[in-house]
């Protein structure tokens, strides 16, 4: 297909979309449309990467005088240097990923599910046809963990792997055009991990006060308002490393005055790692070490956090299974908290990548169970409970992530059977 073809199918386009007039169509016959304009941009999205992975590859950008092949796109695009490099570093993947490129010719990956499965495919090629049949069915950010655990899976050494990210550590800032001013922090895993359960217990303070208030904010508005609270607070001076070039543990912060005297939970990072992988020192086989919500992760990185002191809650494990543990009451225990919390990062429902203020769910209503059990206990978000506990939406049988379906679904659990059924106890 050569430039000339492509420039056709682009003045069409053009055409088209100039006498488009998106108010005369139906709402039925705009959401048909949406999933067609939505699969040309995923395909143009495709030919952009190996367009710019050839034009770097041959040197255009030098011909134009650019500082590099990602000033040169960054510039033809009209998006920032860094979007442009990982654009680029797609293109290059792409090109040694056959499987992965047939399936991004036809419009079925997005830009951010492409540059995620050709980065993890290129680190373990036999995980391609796994990570795409999951791109098909599941939210970006589970694809974007299991992308990372494949990667991490196919780099043998893992202490490496965290030199090499903590030497590579930013915070960078900048300002948009719009006047809005951004930072992004990059860091190994349980670094991001320790800021993130470092702001929790302000983030649910912010969050009930508008809701008393009778605000609706969003949950990333919070998360920031959070931040800059903690911030402005102060914390603790942290510990001189123990070595030089480790990274430096963060010291748990204080709550402030401004809390009263009521008493707020500490912060948590949630580790799962197995015994033998602790006692060991790294993890060998199927064995699992990784912050819940961030992935994989060595060994010292959960040693740093227990010497850190106050943030960890870690659940030791044999095997992927955590082992359900029954009481009387109706509400779950601490341990069982952490095995919920460890098994459920996210809202159990397939796709839903939502991580905050996750309710607790009995699969069996207690009043008729009188008993709790970490194996019929699920974490739903506030939208899918309501969609339960009003109009019987459920999960289907099975355990983690699933698809949540209405009552007329064949996979709903009043049609399979087994998966309300309480196992004996």
């Amino acid at each position: 297909m050569g430039v000339v073809t492509l420039t056709e199918v682009r003045a069409l386009l053009a055409e088209f979309a100039a006498g488009f007039d998106a108010s005369r169509v139906s709402a039925a016959g705009a959401a048909a449309l949406l999933a067609e304009s939505s699969r040309i941009e995923r395909i143009a999205a495709a030919l952009t990467a190996s367009l710019a992975a050839r034009a770097a590859e041959a040197g255009a950008w030098r011909d134009v005088g650019a500082r590099s092949a990602a000033h040169l796109l960054a510039a033809e695009t009209g998006t920032s240097v860094g979007q442009a490099q990982r654009v680029l570093e797609t293109g290059r993947r792409l090109g040694q990923l056959p499987e992965v490129a047939a399936v991004a010719a036809v419009g079925e990956l997005s830009a951010p599910q492409l540059a995620a499965v050709t980065d993890a495919a290129s680190a373990d090629p036999a995980a391609a046809p796994r990570l795409l049949e999951l791109a098909a069915r599941s939210s970006l950010g589970e694809l974007r963990d299991e992308c990372g655990r494949t990667k991490a899976a196919a780099d043998r050494d893992a202490e490496a792997r965290r030199r090499r990210i903590h030497a590579a550590r930013s915070l960078r800032t900048w300002t948009d055009t719009d006047g809005t001013a951004n930072l992004l922090l990059r860091d190994n895993p349980e670094v991001i991990a320790e800021v993130t359960a470092a702001i929790a217990p302000d983030r649910e303070l912010l969050f009930r006060h508008a809701r008393a208030d009778g605000r609706r904010e969003r949950p990333d508005a919070i998360e920031a308002d959070a931040l800059v609270a903690v911030v402005r607070r102060g914390t603790a001076p942290a510990p001189a490393p123990a070595a030089a070039g480790d990274p430096v543990p963060l010291a748990p912060t204080g709550y402030g005055a401004r809390t009263g005297r009521r008493t707020r939970s500490a912060a948590k990072v949630l580790v799962r790692v197995d015994l033998d992988s602790l006692l060991r020192g790294y993890p060998v086989g199927d064995e699992v070490c990784e912050v819940a919500g961030a992935g994989p992760v060595p060994v010292s990185a959960v040693n740093d956090l227990l010497g850190a002191g106050g943030f960890l809650a870690a659940v030791v494990t044999h095997g992927r299974k955590v082992t359900g543990v029954a009481h009387l009451g109706r509400r779950p225990t601490a341990f069982q908290d952490t095995a919920l919390e460890w098994l459920y990062p996210t809202c159990a429902a397939a796709g839903c990548a939502n991580r905050l203020r996750l309710e607790k769910d009995h699969r069996v209503p207690w009043a008729a169970s009188r008993v709790t059990l970490v194996d019929l206990l699920d974490r739903l978000c506030a939208h899918h409970h309501a969609l339960k506990t009003r109009q019987s939406w459920a999960l289907a049988e099975g355990h983690g992530s699933r698809p949540f379906v209405p009552p007329d679904d064949p996979r709903h659990p009043q049609h399979a059977g087994a998966a309300g059924r309480a196992p004996p106890v």
